[in-house]
């Protein structure tokens, strides 16, 4: 009898402790996708990326005479975050966040809108090698 009641009790507080979620294991790591676009703006030279950031500011109905700056910022989410610097003839140089998504999406916004959005800074961490201009 004694030892039935042992291994009731044994039981009953192993069952208990199931529910305990601090026993559990911790969340597991998120998994990022990345796309094949997503890997080949990283081996562009400076020129070719020029064309490809300016190409996505024009689809998203933005205009941007040239770029004489642009680089990686770093990943947001699922993103890649790149910046270009664009100037203008008779305008103000403005400079816009690109983010390019596992899907060849890309969203682009102004980095003058980024601070205090949550999103990452307009600060370029990686340059491409070349120039920026046809030579």
């Amino acid at each position: 009898m004694f030892r039935t009641s042992t291994l009731i009790l044994l039981a009953s507080v192993g069952l208990a402790g199931c529910n305990n979620r601090s026993a559990q294991a911790p969340n597991p790591r998120e998994i990022r996708v990345v796309g094949d676009e997503q890997k080949q703006l990283h081996g562009l030279d400076a020129f070719n990326l020029a064309v490809g950031l300016k190409r996505a500011i024009y689809d998203a109905g933005y205009t941007c005479k040239r770029i004489s700056d642009a680089g990686f910022v770093g990943t947001w989410q699922n993103l890649d975050e790149w910046t270009a610097h664009c100037v203008y003839d008779n305008g103000t140089a403005r400079d816009w966040a690109v983010f390019v998504g596992p899907d060849d999406s890309a969203q682009v916004r102004d980095c003058k809108d980024v601070p205090g959005s949550g999103l990452p800074p307009c600060v370029i961490k990686e340059r491409p090698k070349g120039s920026f201009t046809l030579k």
